[in-house]
């Protein structure tokens, strides 16, 4: 692999270091490092690099890479490139901390406290639990803590240095689109096709050549008068994808035959297009989705989704509560009991007084451990006991919709991509001044 290739894999791979990282997945991190094969002998950390006289031993090093997962399909460098990669990046965050320092950013012992907790909180955890949890890892407290404190003091810092700079005007945002709008590729757009086949033999003769095409022509007529298309590929299609009602997913155009690119790149979604003839016979095409990945969408789903929650104190107490849902899940889907009056009487959330109904939400409105269920479940379906940071849910999807999504959210979704590359261009600048203004001293023996 090139080393270009390894540096992009790097920046992926840093991100789950970032502050957000550190407070949704920090007993992950930890775990990856607990996890780490130990060297039969254990070198003596040694300093490696004086930053303004501030050492960087061999241990911070060591540390650092135990904690950088690479992301999933890709592979990091060898580790003598990661051990180099990893002292070039603490060398910056040691620059960037101590110009924290410099300039009055300080974190107290109440926000340091809040964060803390907040760890806990998202991996389902009291304090207490999560140093149990830490020290099983071989982590101290303290410096879980510490750890905790450099994040904010860098993630303070960037917002007041580079973030707080940037500004993106409406300008800017039409100009991306316009760009955008031209220039879609394949591999950018987000393509997602359902087809009725039918199918011809190797060799088809004219009469039966005609029959199938005649059969195709009539999918496409039924189709597009509004007949359900998943039905007709139930009844009508040879394609392995039938039982699914003809879906063949979610992909990038680049994954897709050309042949179906070709016939849909230009349709809004709902479209029929057909029938497309190929060697394995004639397709008809729904258009289930049809995007730019680097434009907003244009409609999203919402779903309307109900819940019990209930908030266990300790370990035996959950294992009940689990067993006390299932039996409610079992008494609904029996008609013996409703989900709302369940939720009326046995819920702890603010909901309950309206039967566990959340409202309509739209992607990204609950935290993921809830909503990739909520979303994995057919409306009227009712969940298995889910847990999530505020404790035990059972969930139900009531109902679920396709909503336009305005033009004022749409240009607010470019805004933040848009502001999100300015503040990594500001940023990667902003590092390398500050790094060149430091004195750095490396020490290859550690002397």
């Amino acid at each position: 692999m090139t080393k270009s290739h390894y540096q992009s894999v790097w920046r992926r791979a840093w991100r789950l270091t970032t502050l957000g990282a550190v407070l949704s997945s920090a007993l992950v991190i930890g775990s990856a490092f607990a996890q780490a094969p130990a060297p039969a002998v254990r070198d003596v950390d040694r300093i490696v690099a004086l930053v303004n006289s501030e050492p960087i031993t061999s241990g911070d090093v060591r540390n650092r890479m135990a904690r950088i997962e690479a992301p999933p399909g890709e592979a990091l460098p060898p580790p003598e490139e990661l051990a180099r990669q990893v002292l070039e990046r603490l060398i910056l965050e040691r620059t960037q901390i101590q110009w924290a320092a410099e300039i009055g950013i300080r974190v107290d012992e109440a926000t340091l406290t809040e964060a803390e907790a907040s760890v806990a909180r998202q991996n389902g955890l009291s304090v207490p639990q999560l140093h149990e949890r830490l020290a099983a890892m071989g982590m101290t407290p303290a410096g879980f803590r510490a750890n905790l404190r450099n994040e904010i003091l860098l993630q303070r810092v960037r917002e007041r240095e580079v973030e707080g700079q940037i500004r993106v005007t409406e300008l800017d945002i039409d100009a991306y689109m316009r760009e955008q709008s031209a220039n879609r590729a394949p591999e950018q757009t987000a393509l997602h096709l359902a087809q009725v086949l039918i199918a011809l033999p190797d060799s088809p003769d004219a009469t039966t050549l005609t029959q199938r095409e005649a059969r195709a022509r009539e999918v496409v007529r039924r189709a597009r008068a509004g007949e359900d298309f998943a039905a007709l590929a139930r009844d009508f299609s040879d394609g392995p994808e039938r039982a699914a009602g003809g879906q063949m997913g979610l992909r990038t155009a680049d994954r897709y035959p050309s042949l179906f690119v070709e016939a849909t790149q230009a349709l809004p979604k709902g479209s029929v297009a057909g029938p497309v003839r190929s060697g394995a016979g004639f397709h008809v095409l729904l258009v289930l989705e049809n995007r730019n990945l680097n434009l907003p969408p244009t409609h999203m789903t919402q779903t309307r989704a109900r819940h019990i929650l209930l908030q266990p104190g300790s370990t035996a107490e959950e294992e009940a509560m689990a067993r006390r849902m299932l039996e409610w899940r079992d008494q609904i889907g029996a008609g013996q009991a409703r989900f709302d009056a369940l939720a009326r009487e046995h819920s702890r959330d603010g909901s309950a007084r309206e039967g566990g109904d959340l409202g309509w939400a739209q992607p990204g409105q609950f935290v993921p451990e809830f909503e990739q269920v909520m979303n994995r479940l057919a409306p009227g379906e009712v969940s298995e006991p889910v847990r999530s940071r505020f404790g035990l849910h059972l969930i139900q999807v009531v109902e679920r919709r396709e909503v336009e999504l305005p033009t004022r959210e749409r240009r607010e979704w470019v805004r933040n991509v848009l502001r999100e590359q300015k503040a990594d261009e500001a940023y990667e600048d902003w590092a390398r001044e500050l790094r060149a203004r430091a004195f750095v001293e490396y020490r290859e023996n550690g002397r």
